[in-house]
């Protein structure tokens, strides 16, 4: 997994999208994530339609995985209004959710809350207007707050945190300029640059770039299944 005995080695690969009648099995992609990592992260979009079918294949698929699998979900998962039997069939699969939670691996800190959109820097949407605009920047508030109270609570060394949504921009860049507000919020890094964090992965941003930093230096990898790693595989190596 690697060569340095006080590091750990995780994989991370976001939106995986798995469909009805999926042509294609993961199964080979998770058996080599177990030889090569101490975990396997999935970073949301498990499912493409978040119909419990789909959640029922990718928990069978995950049966293939000898590693704890920790993750999040995504929008995606959330399309046909099954999300509670979404995260109950992949948690009876093995799969520890994480929605405002923290789980540990080897003494790694895991922190999972899905986040959400509302844009960057100071084009971030603000709580201004109509109500239907300040119910959409609550529910990025919201998540923020979610995240920063479960880190209060963690006291460790190493932490990595889960998202869907990205928490800065430089890991979106390659997506069209127009849909940047929709793949992520700087209420998720402003509330990470809080505390000692040691890595930050999400997904979601197809296009998107591999690496960036928050504004304090957090480290941030955008491990969408579609983005170029430099492990040239469908999902990242990340050593804390």
């Amino acid at each position: 997994m690697t060569g340095d005995a006080n590091s750990f080695t995780f994989a991370g690969i976001g939106d995986l999208h798995v469909k009805d009648n999926q042509p294609t099995s993961l199964r080979d992609m998770f058996e080599e994530i177990s030889k090569r990592a101490g975990a396997l992260v999935l970073c949301g979009d498990l499912t493409d339609t978040g119909t419990p079918t789909q959640a029922a294949l990718l928990a069978k698929e995950l049966r293939a995985c000898a590693i704890p699998v920790i993750g999040v979900l995504g929008n995606h998962d959330y399309e046909s209004g099954h999300a509670d039997q979404v995260k109950q069939i992949l948690c009876d699969g093995g799969m520890r959710l994480l929605d405002g939670q923290v789980t540990e691996v080897d003494g790694v800190a895991f922190i999972g809350v899905k986040g959400f959109a509302g844009g960057f820097g100071p084009r971030m949407l603000s709580s201004f207007g109509e109500p239907a605009i300040k119910t959409f920047v609550a529910e990025a508030m919201n998540e923020a707050m979610r995240l920063e109270n479960i880190m209060r609570t963690v006291n460790r060394e190493r932490v990595v945190v889960i998202l869907h949504y990205a928490p800065i921009v430089e890991t979106v860049e390659g997506e069209p300029l127009e849909i940047y507000p929709f793949l992520g919020c700087s209420r998720l890094a402003e509330t990470i640059d809080r505390f000692k964090v040691s890595a930050v992965v999400h997904g979601h941003a197809h296009r998107g770039r591999y690496e960036g930093r928050t504004p304090a230096g957090a480290p941030v990898y955008n491990v969408a299944r579609s983005v170029s790693k430099p492990s040239a595989l469908p999902y990242a190596l990340v050593s804390v």
